[in-house]
C-alpha cells in the first residue's frame, strides 16, 4: 500500500484542523485534529530524517499555525490557513519526502 507522503498529512492537519474549528465551532476539537495530524506526520519526519529532522518540521508545523494568526488579519482566514500549509507542505517535501 503506498503511504500518504508526511507533506500532505501536514498541510492537511492545519487546513482541516482550521475547518473543524470554524463549522463546529469548538477550538479544542480543531486543535486535536491539528496534533493528531503533526503526531502522524512527526513519526514519518523522526522514521525518515532522525531527532533533527522531526524537530525543524515539528517547529514549522508549529510556526504555521501560529504564523496564520496574525497573518489573517491581513489576507483574512482562509488565504492565510492555505500560505500556511503550502509553506509548510512545501518545506516538507522538499526535507522529508522527496528522497
Amino acid at each position: 500500500m503506498a503511504r500518504v507522503p508526511s507533506s500532505a498529512v501536514a498541510a492537511a492537519g492545519l487546513v482541516g484542523g482550521y475547518a473543524v474549528a470554524r463549522w463546529t465551532k469548538k477550538r479544542p476539537l480543531g486543535g486535536v485534529v491539528l496534533g493528531a495530524a503533526g503526531v502522524m506526520a512527526g513519526r514519518e519526519w523522526h522514521r525518515r530524517g532522525g531527532a533533527p529532522v522531526a524537530a525543524g518540521l515539528g517547529a514549522l508545523y508549529v510556526a504555521g499555525f501560529a504564523g496564520s494568526h496574525p497573518l489573517a488579519k491581513k489576507v483574512g482566514a482562509w488565504p492565510a490557513v492555505f500560505a500556511a500549509a503550502g509553506v509548510v507542505a512545501a518545506t516538507t517535501w522538499a526535507v522529508a519526502d522527496r528522497g
